[in-house]
């Protein structure tokens, strides 16, 4: 990052940090940074409601955290109803302050939290709800989600039967729910994210933030390229960037000139054992997505 990038980032972002160092966090790990992030956004009056996941572990051990926020650690399957009832009772004390974050993975989120999460989507709460993808179940060894892409190892999805279904369009779905306002992000543009989250936090109703963060140990990749791989998801239109209101007013955020995807899943380990046509295969999956997201986006 050059000098003029770094002072413009620093203008943009608070210098008051809620992650203290000291947090549990593997090395490389985008969830860190996306919490860094958002919390940056959000501010001090914050509730962060973890259900099971590698978050579970990173702030630390009790009474010891590394968030400098308040924090509600629940069960895997309750991240949105515990949100629902944290706002609950934070106006039941005439609190209409304090953002309400539940902070969940592709696990909790997609599949496990899902009843849960189409339940306080459904009712309009109001709370801010971050999916934190990492695309496999992370804390507790890397096995597949319904998060994890087509054809990717995990420890369940060996190279000789890797994951045969389509990644779940988590986004289509929230869309569903008409409520009024979804985003993708990516920890490789911190400036998108951090600009939805503060939109975010000014809105009222239900909010869903699916962030994509990358995990060196899952996708197989060294630590330092953490970054560089998150920013090809983007750049290779794997994982556009964009916006939904009202479950129907699409704007795409960030139009890349794409790069192929083999960059992207070359990157990676996961992906080591793809042949040439089965990247073909995921190109033009790839390509025929971003052409519906651009009809979508001209509605």
């Amino acid at each position: 990052m050059d000098s003029q990038k770094a002072q413009e980032m620093r203008r943009q972002f608070p210098e008051e940090e809620y992650l203290t160092p000291g947090h549990l966090a593997c090395s490389g790990c985008g969830a860190a940074l996306g919490m860094r992030y958002a919390l940056k956004a959000l501010g001090e009056e914050t509730v962060v409601v973890i259900p099971a996941s590698c978050w579970s572990i990173v702030p630390g051990v009790s009474p010891h955290t590394a968030l400098k926020v308040s924090v509600v650690h629940v069960a895997f399957e309750t991240g949105a109803a515990s949100a629902s009832g944290v706002k609950a009772g934070l106006e039941m004390r005439g609190d209409s302050r304090t953002t309400v974050m539940a902070w969940a993975g592709d696990g909790g989120t997609f599949d496990i939290g899902f009843q849960a999460l189409s339940g306080a989507a459904e009712r309009n709460d109001d709370f801010i709800y971050v999916c934190n993808d990492n695309e496999a179940y992370m804390n507790t060894g890397v096995q597949r989600s319904s998060a994890t892409p087509y054809l990717a190892w995990t420890t369940t999805t060996p190279s000789q039967q890797p994951k045969e279904e389509r990644k779940k369009n988590m986004m289509e779905i929230m869309a569903a729910h008409r409520i009024p306002y979804a985003a993708t992000a990516s920890i490789a543009y911190p400036e998108d994210f951090y600009g939805k989250m503060k939109k975010a936090r000014e809105m009222k109703g239900f909010r869903f933030i699916h962030l994509l963060s990358t995990c060196p140990t899952g996708w197989r990749i060294p630590s330092q390229h953490s970054i560089k791989a998150a920013r090809l998801a983007v750049l290779t239109r794997t994982f556009p960037l964009y916006e939904i209101e009202n479950g129907d007013r699409y704007t795409i955020n960030f139009q890349p000139e794409p790069r192929p995807v083999r960059e992207y899943l070359r990157s990676q380990g996961r992906f080591h054992h793809l042949t040439d046509e089965q990247i073909e295969v995921i190109q033009k999956r790839v390509d025929r997505d971003w052409e519906r997201l651009l009809k979508r986006a001209a509605w």
